[in-house]
């Protein structure tokens, strides 16, 4: 995967499964369409059955085949001029041999380093408007995505062939050593977390050596280093044939379009040879096991885990659902009994990992510090036990469906990417023989009962368990040496030298680049303005692409008002919204919220406090009711303040053993002064200190100082007419009335101390990359506009994966994963900050070289043409895709209200970028994006760190190592 600055395994291992049947594989199924006229029917009282909602999910396809075999879907959906391109190879991790495990995933980041015709991909594609160019890999298959104005679909299809037909002639011994630096690092990333090396521990307990899903997607190190040119070749020619993919267009475009673009392109490509689908059934323990691993982790995590069946298996969906109700509800057994009943976790989950020929079954609890860990794991056990042997009642089942379904007709909006249309059909196709698997499964997730999900529990998890537990320590195992086949002390198959040159090789014919067509300028939605009878100002874009409704109730608070209260306050009050109501519970607003297949959800940023409703439309009255009631009428109970209290302990514990934490938490008390409004800690969580002050009578007197209507404003995106939910609203919240309180005034123009600059150095031993972060205030606010030539250059610069930053550390010397820098946009001061994960034994370098990537902007390196044309037209032409689904717009919307912009901004966005030149940039480059008083902090292993510093014309000062459990931060 090439995703920049997210976590290293996210799309190569099961960090990501740990969710609710919503967010589970099962969840991409019902990726669709609603047609006109098909939207179910509720009235306020009576919220729309299961049956009507998933009644309504269809994908509408057409198929054809090339005679070389390569299958193509098409989805149309004319909504907007883009077109989702997704290829799905049909080789993954589980196909490599042993001594090679992580090829298929370093194979996938060489297939961007460009082709025989195409020197970079991401450069004309992003100069063409495309988003989301992406690549990941799991155990079972490659793919490939991009989503592209209408006119670069050519373009985009004559690159993917090209990478597909002509790729060979130009993999050189550079790219592939730069890559595997690359890969790496996103290893090094992933190991570095807390608890990041539980899941190769998870494979390793479940499968025998040589099972194809044993070892991770990412692989050994031992085995990235053996990776030869030879392996690239033999892969390719082994699995990259067109009879091995299928190719998914969704969006503004038909068959009868597609098809001879699709010949034009591909049809010249030979067929390659089948790939091999290894037997890799389910594996059924001789026994229980039980591992402990000791890690940097602040508090101890228990894993109870199985194999299970095939993802079109006739249990599968009612496992993921039975799954849902033990631990992936809201009002998950797990839940209710041991984080909100007994409080013996602050946190559980059950989950179930679909693949192709098998599944993970996993439930896992985060032991509430100061719980005895054999009194937890027991009830642990003793609520699974009783699961399995009763089931779910049937409102627990209908709950987890409807929640299910109402996340995925939200999921109708995206045309491409990892989760869009197109990898819905495609996936279908490629582990059903059946694009329409979807249907399928939803129809099942409708039907199932009770007992047929008890009946599949007890078939598959009264089997042996694996058991593992994670507790606080020293890291005692090496992440490097994980990953892999599991037999590496005995000897290998003879492998080929890694740096031999390569045997001379034929390449094809030159091949032109397509010309990209035009794109019309953006049609933003028409903002409909109106007021509640208290005041409340409402905003209305309407979209009806899905019948969903997003409902934003914004108050001018946020993290920054941490400066008036107790650090941690604002984000502790919200987060008690959903525990309690004068006239609900946790567990009955929990379960109302499922029922309709509503979510309400509060946060905090630095400027404001949200509480969102995402509703189905036919839900939309009953769903604003429970809404009005969490946020109005709190009780902020003390049991109910003390168990959440603990809760948070418990996550501050976590942020402070997260090494990207520990940074962020140092920057901005750094940066604006610890009692400043923007110098608060960025997530939120305050210190312990001012956690184990909480009460619920502060809880109660910042509900009262910030949560009002005089400090209100309300923003709604999608399926509703102004004229239906007005009078909704004024129901919900238009009687509310304000304490008429003075309104609290946050300092933001307080004065900011003057930059110090320096390198502060966050001892966090056994770290195998360092965190460097780097930041200073900017003279600017975030309401002073005109700053569209700045934020171009820091485009240019380090935002994106093009970026100089990016491609110097992460593309030239693989030292990286990914680098970003950013310009923030608050109400107040703006700041220019930086963020590098790299390799501990490169730190020092890599500062060295950031500082003169900064430097040499623009002095030594202006915005070339390239640079311009990327950040100046690929912007123009991607505007549509940016602006996909609600929550893009009502994101938008947010921005221009909050940063005192007109509703038209994006609409007249292009005409702006058309204005600027690359002089224009490069001033904005010169003004505020060198390195002078820039302030650095580094986290990582301070004896491999500190060395590398010397020479640096910085002053160093070192931060001993966090105590996660007991010291203050």
């Amino acid at each position: 995967m090439r995703n920049i600055m997210i976590s290293a395994l996210l799309g190569v291992s099961l960090t990501a499964c740990a969710a609710p049947l919503a967010q589970n594989r099962v969840a991409q199924i019902p990726a669709g369409q609603i047609s006109a006229g098909q939207q179910p029917a509720a009235d306020a009282a009576q919220p729309a059955s299961l049956a009507q909602l998933v009644a309504a999910v269809d994908i509408p396809y057409q198929t054809f085949t090339l005679e070389n075999g390569l299958t193509t879907i098409v989805h149309t959906d004319r909504k907007a001029p883009i077109v989702g391109v997704t290829v799905y190879y049909r080789v993954g991790a589980k196909h490599e041999p042993r001594g090679r495990t992580g090829f298929a995933h370093l194979f996938e980041h060489l297939m961007f380093g460009g082709s025989e015709n195409v020197e970079n991909f991401d450069i004309p594609l992003e100069g063409a408007g495309s988003t989301s160019t992406n690549g990941s890999t799991d155990a079972d298959r490659t793919n490939y995505v991009e989503t592209v104005p209408t006119g670069a679909l050519d373009l985009a299809l004559f690159m993917e062939s090209d990478r597909m037909g002509h790729l060979l002639g130009a993999v050189t011994q550079d790219k592939l050593d730069k890559q595997r630096g690359v890969v790496q690092n996103e290893k090094r990333q992933g190991d570095n977390q807390p608890y990041g090396l539980a899941f190769y521990a998870l494979q390793d307990g479940l499968f025998p050596v040589g099972h194809p899903y044993r070892h991770s997607t990412i692989g050994s190190m031992a085995d990235l280093d053996a990776a030869s040119i030879a392996d690239v070749r033999a892969w390719f020619i082994d699995n990259y044939g067109p009879n091995n993919v299928v190719l998914a267009l969704s969006g503004d475009i038909d068959a009868d379009t597609a098809r001879p673009m699709v010949q034009r392109w591909f049809g010249a490509i030979p067929r390659g040879p089948e790939v091999v689908q290894k037997p890799a059934a389910p594996v059924t323990l001789p026994q229980p096991v039980s591992r402990e691993m000791t890690d940097q982790v602040p508090v101890t995590r228990i894993f109870r885990s199985w194999s299970g069946p095939a993802l079109t298996d006739p249990d599968s969906v009612a496992l993921d659902a039975g799954m849902s109700v033990l631990g992936g509800l809201a009002s998950s057994r797990l839940d209710n009994i041991l984080v909100r009943e007994e409080q013996l976790a602050v946190s559980v989950s059950a989950f179930a990992w679909r693949q192709e020929q098998l599944s993970v079954l996993a439930a896992t609890m985060d032991v509430k510090p100061g719980v005895d860990r054999g009194r937890a794991e027991a009830r642990l056990d003793e609520i699974i036990a009783d699961f399995i042997k009763t089931g779910p009642t049937a409102d627990e089942l209908r709950r987890a469906a409807t929640q299910g379904v109402s996340t995925q007709i939200g999921a109708l909006e995206q045309v491409g990417g990892f989760s869009g249309k197109g990898a819905t059909l495609a996936e279908g196709l490629l582990y059903a023989g059946n694009p329409a698997q979807y249907k399928t499964d939803l129809q099942l997730l409708a039907a199932l009962t009770p007992a047929q999900v008890q009946s599949a529990m007890s078939r598959w998890l009264t089997r042996p368990a694996y058991s593992l537990a994670i507790v606080p320590g020293e890291r005692t195992e090496d992440g490097a040496t994980m990953g892999g086949w599991g037999d590496e002390d005995t000897a290998a198959p003879p492998a080929p030298d890694a740096k031999a040159a390569p045997p001379a090789l034929k390449t094809g014919p030159a091949r032109a680049f397509p010309p990209v067509a035009p794109v019309a300028d953006l049609d933003f939605p028409t903002v409909e303005r109106a007021q509640l009878t208290n005041g409340i100002t409402v905003a209305l874009a309407r979209r009806t692409a899905v019948p969903k409704v997003l409902v934003s109730l914004n108050f001018d608070a946020g993290i920054a008002a941490d400066a008036l209260d107790t650090p941690g306050t604002q984000s502790t009050m919200l987060a008690l919204l959903e525990e309690g109501t004068t006239s609900r519970s946790a567990i009955e607003i929990a379960e109302e919220q499922e029922r309709l297949g509503a979510s309400v959800s509060a946060s905090a940023s630095l400027d404001t406090s949200s509480i969102t409703l995402s509703a189905l439309s036919a839900n939309l009255a009953p769903s604003l009711d429970l809404m009005a009631d969490v946020v109005r009428n709190p009780a902020f109970a003390e049991a109910d303040v003390a168990r959440v209290r603990d809760q948070r302990l418990a996550a501050l514990s976590q942020v402070l053993a997260s090494p990207r934490g520990l940074a962020s938490r140092a920057m901005a008390p750094i940066l604006f002064g610890p009692d400043t409004p923007y110098g608060q800690s960025s997530d939120g969580l305050g210190d312990r200190a001012s956690l184990a002050a909480t009460t619920s009578q502060s809880l109660r007197a910042a509900h009262g100082k910030w949560l009002r209507p005089s400090m209100a404003s309300i923003t709604v995106v999608g399926d509703v007419t102004m004229e239906r939910l007005l009078p909704l609203l004024d129901g919900a919240f238009g009687q509310w009335r304000d304490n008429r309180m003075a309104a609290p005034v946050k300092a933001r123009d307080a004065a900011i101390p003057a930059p110090r600059p320096r390198i502060v150095l966050i001892d966090r031993p056994n770290s195998p990359q360092s965190v460097i972060m780097a930041g200073r205030v900017l003279p600017m606010t975030g309401r002073d506009g005109d700053t569209e030539a700045l934020e171009l250059a820091n485009e240019v610069l380090g935002d994106g994966f093009l970026s100089r930053l990016n491609m110097n550390l992460r593309e030239d010397k693989g030292w990286s994963y990914g680098v970003r820098s950013m310009i923030t946009a608050p109400v107040g001061p703006r700041s220019f900050a930086m963020t590098a994960p790299v390799q501990s034994d490169r730190t020092g370098d890599a500062i060295r070289l950031l500082i003169e990537e900064l430097d040499a902007f623009p002095s030594g390196k202006p915005v070339d043409s390239q640079e311009l044309n990327r950040v100046t037209d690929g912007n123009i032409r991607g505007l549509p895709n940016r602006f996909e689904t609600n929550a893009q717009v009502l994101g938008a919307i947010l921005a221009n209200q909050r940063l005192g912009r007109p509703d038209n901004y994006y609409s007249t966005l292009a005409s702006r970028y058309r204005s600027l030149d690359a002089t224009a940039l490069d001033n904005a480059a010169r003004a505020n994006l060198g390195s002078k008083d820039l302030t650095f902090v580094i986290v990582g292993d301070r004896s491999v760190v500190e060395p590398q510093l010397a020479g640096i014309n910085l002053p160093v000062e070192i931060i001993m190592p966090v105590d996660s459990n007991t010291a203050d931060d």
